[in-house]
């Protein structure tokens, strides 16, 4: 037994934090295996790296330092060749005279510390850290891979043949375990480090980018692109990187005019990493992308940061028989993942399931999945022919893009399927637009459409260095409050600080956000009738509807990500349209917010007690009131009028919380004015065997107020 291993067993003993009958054998182990006493422990999970070496600390008198929370002056890092740092596994700190400080996992012994103070010429002075962390500073000082670029000879690096023969067995077939094969010094073992260092990181996207005097290699972390430190002789050596990630995915490695996309598997602990690759040429070289994919990929709807409300309409959509659900959202919003989860939930064997995908992104079990393939004329409109005669249950199109798959993604619908698919639009009522502006016909879309389902991505804060920011100024939390209706009090703001676990950027994962616009028969009366999206969104706000940044708020709150997220991929002005729209979306506006409007009216609005002539027409009521009321026009005339509202007589009583469509006729021989209006009031009139019905405005626009406060304040 080492002198180290001696002192770290008799430190165990006499902490007793390991049971005697757990340490005892492990130390036994450690002697007949000639391994050190500190790596087993870690290996079994008996202790943590950072614990025992604090221990060992002690017992050495050392320190035991944080290496992420140091600043390592660049000109000390050129002092200390990347060979020595590299190969004796330590990074230095700090040097003081002529004395160094160098940072390393495992006390190193006398003989070791005197190669090191000789090939210096330095006394040297330890402290322990992390091995993780000291891998983690060598790539960040000396950049990734360094330590392989060295080694390979730029004569080499150029040689394309012994490139292409060191990989001639590989194709997208292939697997390749990545960890046993860095051990080579060769371009594959660096092609092999930069595609693990992105899957350590969790990056989605691979970036590696030529300009004229330097090579760019990036990758994306949650949504955004972080870049990788580089070593300057990384240049010299792209045109060997692209050609091996050309032969793993089955690319022409001579060919580099044109754009190639491939496809590559490999290997990472016992996980299969699917890989599409992407090239292009560039001015200074070919730009490459690699998208990294779980091979299996475990979806849930649970996972997806569903609130209970908007899970129980997804659990209702999916099972329905028939119709088309679309997904909406710009390109990296999560919509195929969503798609995903949601076949997941009803991929039984009793249900024939079948997707055609450009590209198939993940494999899944008990799916029939199709790969779109242009070049060969199978495109989704006549791959959705062919699905047809394949008697499906449900089906998913990877995006409708024009009318052609459009149309038989709704024919299909309507035929007894139940179809799933995308659109790249800003809300879920712009969904409707889209159809209908690529030449889809009304009466199909309100026909066929169960739902449009806007969705974001936002990232999520790490959980390990997450706090409550106190300091959050009270401007962002009263928009917060305002946009939920809610009390200020109850807007907490959460950050985090940024640690080891989320690589100092304070954010862990990412979690999506939704809009969910149902197609009810107020919502497809309106698609007939060629209404414009932002009309069709107010109303579906003022049936309960939670927009994206109202589901982005709940989710601040709940300190899951932070304002700033929110607001980056949110509109600013969507809930302008609905204030009146109470919280919880249940169509009536609790007695509070109707006081505070009516004293809000009284104090801003002049009121004018005159009969105004207007037309009026239901527009939507709850529940069962919607089978008592047609849609034709009813004529009637105010008791009063402000610009803010109304009070008029109907023969029928109205529902408090349902919606009108109001044509007010002023006296000035203009244009009527058209609006919307919410009922907040209704109270019988006495022995006139009618009603008297308040309303507030919901969306009548700026000039028309104006116009009708001129009217009230004139008369």
């Amino acid at each position: 037994m080492t002198k180290i291993d001696s002192l770290l067993s008799q430190a165990l003993r006499k902490r007793a934090q390991i049971p005697h009958d757990v340490l005892e054998p492990l130390i036994q182990e450690a002697q007949t295996a000639n391994q050190p006493l500190l790596s087993l422990l870690i290996a079994r999970q008996i202790l943590s790296e950072e614990e025992a070496l604090k221990i060992l600390a002690d017992e050495l008198r050392l320190s035991y330092v944080e290496l992420k929370a140091q600043n390592i002056d660049k000109s000390l890092i050129a002092k200390v060749p990347l060979r020595i740092a590299s190969y004796y596994k330590f990074i230095p700190l700090a040097l003081h005279e002529r004395t160094l400080t160098i940072a390393v996992s495992y006390p190193l012994d006398i003989k070791t510390q005197d190669e090191v103070r000789t090939q210096l010429g330095y006394a040297i002075d330890m402290v322990l850290a992390s091995s993780r962390d000291i891998a983690d500073m060598l790539t960040t000082y000396y950049g990734l891979a360094a330590d392989t670029l060295r080694r390979i000879s730029s004569e080499a690096a150029h040689k394309d043949d012994a490139l292409a023969e060191a990989g001639t067995e590989a194709s997208y077939e292939a697997i390749e375990d990545i960890e046993k094969l860095v051990g080579d010094a060769s371009v594959i073992k660096l092609v092999n480090q930069i595609i693990l260092e992105g899957w350590k990181k969790r990056a989605t996207d691979i970036h590696i980018e030529p300009y004229r005097q330097s090579v760019v290699l990036r990758y994306r972390v949650d949504g955004l692109l972080y870049d990788a430190p580089l070593p300057s002789e990384m240049k010299g050596f792209l045109n060997a990187i692209i050609s091996r990630i050309k032969v793993m995915s089955n690319l022409n490695i001579v060919e580099r005019r044109v754009p190639q996309d491939g496809r590559a598997i490999v290997k990472v602990q016992d996980q299969m990493l699917d890989l599409r690759i992407s090239t292009i040429p560039t001015a200074f070289g070919e730009s490459l992308v690699i998208r990294i994919l779980p091979a299996q990929m475990l979806f849930s709807l649970e996972k997806l940061g569903l609130p209970k409300n908007h899970l129980q309409a997804f659990e209702t959509l999916i099972q329905k028989p028939h119709g088309i659900i679309f997904v909406t959202g710009p390109t990296g919003s999560g919509k195929t993942t969503t798609l995903y989860a949601c076949l997941s939930r009803i991929n039984t064997r009793e249900k024939k399931i079948i997707s055609i995908e450009d590209p198939v992104e993940y494999e899944m079990q008990g799916i029939t999945q199709i790969q779109v393939q242009p070049e060969v004329g199978l495109d989704f409109a006549r791959g959705l022919r062919s699905i047809l005669r394949h008697d499906p249950d449900v089906i998913m199109v990877g995006e409708v893009r024009d009318l052609e798959t459009a149309e038989i993604a709704i024919r299909v619908a309507l035929t007894g399927h139940l179809v799933f698919s995308t659109l790249h639009t800003n809300d879920a009522a712009s969904g409707i637009t889209r159809l209908v502006d690529i030449g889809v016909e009304p009466y199909l879309v309100s026909s066929s459409v169960e739902a449009f389902i806007a969705q974001r991505l936002l990232r999520v804060l790490c959980a390990d260095c997450k706090y409550e920011d106190t300091r959050a100024p009270l401007e962002l939390r009263e928009l917060i409050a305002k946009d939920l209706r809610i009390s200020v009090q109850e807007v907490k703001v959460y950050r985090a600080k940024g640690c080891n676990n989320c690589n100092g950027t304070g954010f862990f994962g990412r979690i999506a956000i939704y809009e969910i616009l149902l197609a009810d028969e107020t919502i497809k009366d309106l698609i007939l009738k060629k209404t414009p999206s932002n009309q069709i969104k107010k109303v579906a706000l003022a049936q309960g509807m939670r927009t994206l940044r109202q589901d982005g708020w709940q989710k601040v709150i709940a300190g899951i990500t932070t304002p700033e997220e929110v607001m980056k991929v949110t509109p600013a002005q969507e809930l302008k349209a609905v204030k009146e729209e109470p919280a919880g979306g249940s169509g009536v506006l609790p007695s509070e917010a109707v006081a505070q409007q009516k004293d809000t009216e009284r104090r801003v609005y002049s009121r004018l007690d005159a009969k105004v002539t207007i037309r009026y027409k239901v527009f939507q009521s709850p529940e069962e009131a919607k089978k008592q009321f047609s849609h034709y026009e009813h004529l009637s005339t105010t008791k009063n009028i402000s610009a803010g509202g109304l009070l008029f007589v109907s023969f029928e009583p109205l529902p408090v919380g349902s919606l009108i469509e109001l044509i007010i006729d002023l006296p000035d021989d203009e244009k009527p004015i058209e609006c919307l209006a919410k009922v907040v009031r209704v109270e019988e009139n006495g022995e006139q065997k009618n009603y008297l019905v308040a309303a507030c405005f919901l969306d009548i626009a700026s000039a028309q107020r104006v116009r009708l406060n001129k009217h009230i304040k004139e008369e």
